[in-house]
């Protein structure tokens, strides 16, 4: 129903910015909400940021407060992250979602689209 695609990751320097983009595409008027999620290996997967595609609120996890922003095109289907300052604890692939509806945000479960990821690597 509905297709994510993940692009814009790549290999940056520490204090470097990257800028990772989601096109969306099929039943794109049935999402309500869309997040960036991130996993390095070894690790669970964790939220990133979260915006609601009416009106454009945002939320962001505490560890990337200040430095990354989430945004959306409506006329392009697009979602996008902004990297700034971006630290070796960043590296990671990065995962679009998307959900049909409300729920808590952090909740990778509650998500019903994902894209296939996108690897952002932080060098120091």
């Amino acid at each position: 129903q509905v297709q994510l695609v993940e692009s814009g990751g790549g290999l940056v320097q520490a204090g470097g910015s990257l800028r990772v983009s989601c096109a969306a595409s099929g039943r794109t008027w049935s999402i309500y909400r869309e997040a960036w999620f991130r996993q390095a290996p070894g690790k669970e997967r964790e939220f990133v940021a979260h915006i609601r595609w009416n009106d454009g609120s945002t939320y962001y996890a505490d560890s990337v407060k200040g430095r990354f922003t989430i945004s959306r095109d409506n006329a392009k289907k697009t979602m996008y992250l902004q990297m700034n300052n971006l630290k070796p604890e960043d590296t990671a692939v990065y995962y679009c979602a998307a959900a049909r509806d409300t729920g808590s945000v952090t909740v990778a479960a509650l998500y019903n689209y994902w894209g296939q990821g996108t690897q952002v690597t932080v060098s120091s």
